[in-house]
């Protein structure tokens, strides 16, 4: 199997370019839903040890079934299927381009939840035009046992985000792990809750913010992940959810830019266009890098093939 590994903004995305599995034919959600359902043990295979670890976002490239676009890819976790990442497809667009596959410019690329733009600006600077973002409730407030009641919105951004707006935890990288606990926390009282996202949806991601380090950034950010990995980078589909919010507070304007600054102090520019309906465009601008390309063996006689899961 090959793989061709990216981070964005220090935020790792392994890219499956040959030797996925045969996920037959229907839409591209059918198809994810179908990777989800019977191949699990292929997605924990590639991310997982001893071949990679909790904070690598798996994304496997298809063909595309829209004739505008120019790929299609299905991303995925130590834990399940991601419907959109932002970090992911800045890094798609990068590996693509370093394959020749992608000249600079607009290309639209198939996710599950629907079509998404990218621009690739040079080799490593991409502008990612996201789904539409929206927030669902605003100000919702929950008893954390321990931490006392944690007030936040619930907002879309391709995938579901509780957002709390002041973290009463200093958001730098030595406090990692109290910052993991604490919104873990959060992620299971909202679960104990049942607050949800549309449609009974997971609340998978939960994102705390904070003022910046860098004067010039407008916050910073730390995003507890679906699997229990922290983001490196700003995170993506967390900054069009939080456009979402800062649009309907009044904050933001359309066109401006908000510099959001992540947990280790990279950044995304991020700004928003009015949706089509309740929501959001979002645009985030990031830059990635290839780190390597490889081949993944799986040998019979290995006991751990298939990953190493907790």
């Amino acid at each position: 199997m090959r793989v061709i590994d990216s981070h964005t903004a220090g935020e790792p995305t392994r890219l499956v370019v040959d030797g996925g599995p045969d996920l037959g034919s229907g839409s591209l959600a059918e198809r994810a839903a179908r990777l989800e359902a019977e191949h699990l043990d292929f997605c924990s295979s590639v991310v997982l040890e001893p071949r990679g670890h909790d904070a690598i976002v798996g994304a496997l490239l298809l063909p595309p079934s829209q004739p505008d676009c120019t790929a299609a890819v299905i991303y995925f976790n130590n834990l399940q299927n991601l419907g959109m990442c932002g970090h992911a497809t800045i890094g798609l667009a990068v590996t693509l381009a370093h394959l020749g596959r992608l000249p600079h410019g607009q290309h639209r690329i198939e996710t599950p939840v629907g079509i998404v733009e990218v621009d690739l600006l040079d080799a490593n600077t991409v502008a990612v035009s996201n789904v539409e973002s929206y927030r669902l409730q605003k100000d919702v407030s929950v008893d954390v046992p321990g931490r006392g009641k944690v007030t936040g919105d619930v907002a879309y951004g391709g995938n579901w985000f509780f957002l709390v707006k002041e973290s009463p935890i200093d958001l730098t990288l030595a406090n990692v792990t109290d910052l993991t606990a604490y919104t873990k926390d959060i992620r299971t009282a909202l679960e104990d809750a049942d607050i949800t996202g549309t449609d009974g949806a997971w609340i998978d991601h939960i994102e705390l913010f904070g003022p910046p380090v860098d004067p010039s950034s407008n916050s910073r950010n730390f995003v507890l992940c679906p699997g229990g990995a922290y983001d490196r980078s700003p995170c993506g589909t967390g900054c069009s959810a939080k456009l979402a919010c800062l649009a309907e507070d009044g904050v933001l304007a359309p066109g401006e830019t908000w510099i959001q600054e992540s947990v280790i102090g990279s950044t995304y520019r991020a700004s928003y266009q009015p949706g089509t309906g309740k929501g959001v465009l979002p645009t985030i601008t990031g830059q990635a890098f290839v780190t390597s390309d490889a081949n993944l063996i799986f040998n019979l006689a290995d006991p751990y093939r298939l990953g190493i899961r907790p």
